[in-house]
């Protein structure tokens, strides 16, 4: 039998309970499907910064490097600045692995509403490949004069054209398992130089696709488009920056970012790849039990499907679109009153059909 070692980081706020939540709904399905999952469970996060003064131990990306995949609750604690924590743990993780592609899909399920007025189900299905170890988010920088009056703050975006055209050329090849279109997001008119290299280089490989249909937006009109005509959209190439704003933006537009699933991709499976929801710690509800498990469950699909267990990940997001199709139980924040234990349950019951 085959079988899987998964490294395990609850991290903080609502993370330790959605990923409870999706663990039981993996180990159903490894069941069903005839696989084995070992869960190393790391309680590294805030709590384990505020006894040893950091986000995780040294040494832990070699922790983390014997196993198959990294999934991922939750970082961040309003005792703790964001880019501390962000710093401390999970960009680390994704640039000591060259986790470069992050993937976060979209989709408008049958019994979710939109906030776009006359949106049906399906009408909304777009996947997010926004670029995930450099741009906007390199940490190249610092401060002069720090902490006084005058104080300076440098900040440099790096785009590096090996960095811009795999996951540009990534995109592309998911493109073509999709409906064939690609839209690029840039600010190339005001950024003359890291995203006016981006838009070369994505002419250039899209020579290599010709049967994909693409487009160029800027990101304010990208960002317009998403609202006005979402339907158009089906895979979307963007930098740190724009991919992250983008699929939170795609997320609201599809019903809750309680239901957002996202992937952070080694390609060339040199390294674990790491799975998590998007939704974040959201602290105000931490420990109420009501935290939306979906968008950790779908993570989890992502997962099993990476692993080669596309079966086993259909099942679950079918399961998944069951629950939500049938609208008997919601979450707060798709309007309802239901747990995180209630809409787990339904997910589990309907891995069983």
């Amino acid at each position: 039998m085959t079988r899987f070692s998964i490294a395990v980081i609850a991290g903080d706020g609502v993370g330790p309970e959605v990923i409870a939540a999706g663990k039981r709904v993996l180990e159903r399905v490894a069941e069903r499907f005839d696989f084995e999952l070992a869960f190393e469970e790391f309680p590294w996060g805030s709590e384990y910064y505020f006894r040893h003064g950091r986000m995780m131990p040294p040494g832990a990306l070699e922790l983390l490097q014997a196993h198959d995949a990294i999934y991922l609750g939750a970082v961040g604690h309003p005792d703790i600045p964001d880019h501390v924590t962000l710093n401390g743990l999970l960009l680390p993780i994704r640039r000591g692995f060259d986790l470069y592609v992050n993937l976060r899909p979209a989709v408008l399920y049958e019994g979710v509403s939109s906030p776009l007025a006359g949106r049906q189900a399906g009408e909304i299905d777009l996947a997010i490949v926004r670029e995930n170890t450099e741009g906007e988010y390199a940490p190249i920088g610092g401060f002069l004069y720090h902490q006084q009056p005058e104080e300076v703050a440098v900040q440099t975006a790096v785009f590096t054209r090996r960095g811009v055209e795999r996951v540009v050329r990534f995109a592309f090849e998911l493109a073509l398992k999709r409906r064939r279109r690609l839209a690029s997001i840039t600010k190339s008119n005001a950024q003359a130089y890291g995203m006016v290299l981006w838009d070369r280089v994505f002419q250039a490989v899209a020579r290599d696709y010709p049967q994909v249909e693409t487009e160029s937006l800027l990101v304010d009109a990208a960002a317009m488009n998403f609202v006005r005509r979402p339907e158009s959209f089906d895979v979307v190439v963007a930098s740190n920056l724009f991919g992250d704003i983008l699929s939170d933006l795609s997320a609201i537009l599809t019903g809750s970012i309680g239901l957002a699933p996202s992937a952070n991709l080694d390609p060339t499976r040199r390294f674990p790849s790491m799975f998590e929801p998007v939704h974040g710690s959201a602290p105000d509800i931490a420990g109420r039990g009501i935290a939306n498990p979906i968008g950790a469950i779908l993570s989890a699909a992502m997962m099993l499907e990476h692993l080669g267990r596309a079966e086993a990940a259909r099942a679950v997001e079918g399961a998944v679109r069951k629950v939500l199709a049938e609208g008997r139980l919601r979450t707060a924040d798709l309007g309802g009153s239901a747990s995180t234990t209630e809409m787990t349950q339904a997910v589990l019951a309907r891995l069983e059909d």
